[in-house]
């Protein structure tokens, strides 16, 4: 029997087209299944590479053909069990700073009805299940209300989700420039080329490599506790990127400043900018951070000196033993003081 021909990343995209109106109304926000991102190694099958040679212009030659079945309603719209439809493998979204925008979108569904479909492929490692091309937001929000998704099932390989998702993201207009980045990085990890990924993101050579310079110096997991950043632009990512490339070193106080209850609570803008006070902070000589040790009578003892990975005294000749004894003292109860701040964060 012949086997049937593989459905081209061209029509994978295209079936799933939505009109300016439906565009605007369900693809205001990103879909959420990234809020548990974690930078992963993707599995990249043999032929995934061979998958996206096929140029974008063939892509955008079908649409407006592709569109018509999308409009028509039919063309192998499906509807599926929302609990049996699993995330991207390749999540294009860093969680979202606070809720509210997709509970309005839920309510909008759950009064409106699904209006246009996800797009999934099948599983490939567990058969009855599914996983987004996109639409996540639609899967999620059919899955908390216990409905059925509407969908397109899609033949792809890795290499093709990751382009298609890659169309879809360069026409939102609500991606952060460091969410672009992440997923500019994860198609390159699954082995797109370079000329794919600057043609999905529609962008160029040299903004491609700016966004290397970002994820190669900032490890995953500080970029998602920093989050999407909505209103940080591309010259302060490269300026925190470039003060980690010359120091790795700062990479531990970053991790540190995030760490803290109170940070965590701001938004994601907030935190992007106290890491980079940080570290910015944390690369200054210790003499341009000394406290002058002043005595009652107003005359300099000392120095105290602080750096991002160690403190020095200095204490005057006259004074050093004595002060030498008391400090040791005191130590103890300074340790205590000092823990008991940092649960109380």
């Amino acid at each position: 029997m012949k086997k049937p021909a593989r459905q081209s990343i061209v029509a994978s995209f295209g079936l799933l087209s939505q009109t300016a109106s439906e565009a605007e109304s369900e693809s205001r926000r990103s879909d959420t299944a990234s809020e548990n991102f974690t930078p992963p190694a993707p599995r990249v099958p043999a032929g995934v590479i061979g998958a996206t040679q096929r140029t974008l212009s063939d892509i955008r030659e079908e649409r407006d053909r592709l569109q018509a079945i999308v409009d028509s309603g039919v063309g192998g719209i499906v509807e599926l069990d929302s609990s049996s439809i699993d995330p991207s493998p390749f999540p294009d979204r860093l969680p979202d700073d606070d809720d509210a925008d997709f509970q309005e979108f839920k309510r909008s569904l759950a009064e409106d009805g699904q209006r246009v479909p996800v797009q999934v492929r099948r599983h490939p490692d567990t058969p009855g299940r599914y996983q987004v091309v996109y639409g996540h937001r639609r899967v999620r929000a059919a899955r908390e209300l216990g409905v059925p998704v509407k969908a397109i099932i899609r033949d792809l390989d890795d290499g093709e989700l990751v382009v298609s998702q890659g169309l879809e993201n360069a026409s939102r207009q609500d991606l952060s420039w460091v969410e672009r980045a992440v997923f500019a990085s994860r198609m390159e990890a699954a082995g797109v080329r370079a000329r794919d990924i600057r043609g999905a993101l529609a962008i160029d050579d040299a903004e491609l490599a700016k966004m290397r310079s970002v994820w190669r110096a900032l490890p995953g997991d500080l970029i998602v506790a920093i989050g999407r950043a909505p209103k940080v632009g591309r010259p302060r990512w490269l300026e925190l990127a470039a003060e980690l490339a010359k120091a790795p070193s700062q990479i531990a106080v970053a991790r540190e400043t995030l760490s803290a209850d109170k940070v965590r609570a701001e938004p994601s803008d907030v935190r992007f900018q106290l890491v980079l006070g940080a570290v910015s902070a944390a690369k200054q000589p210790l003499e341009k951070q000394a406290l002058d040790l002043m005595a009652s009578d107003g005359r300099s003892v000392g120095k105290a000196l602080f750096g991002s990975r160690e403190i020095r005294l200095k204490v005057d000749a006259h004074s050093a033993n004595e002060f030498a004894s008391f400090f040791r003292a005191e130590l103890p109860e300074l340790m205590k003081r000092f823990e008991a701040t940092r649960r109380g964060r």
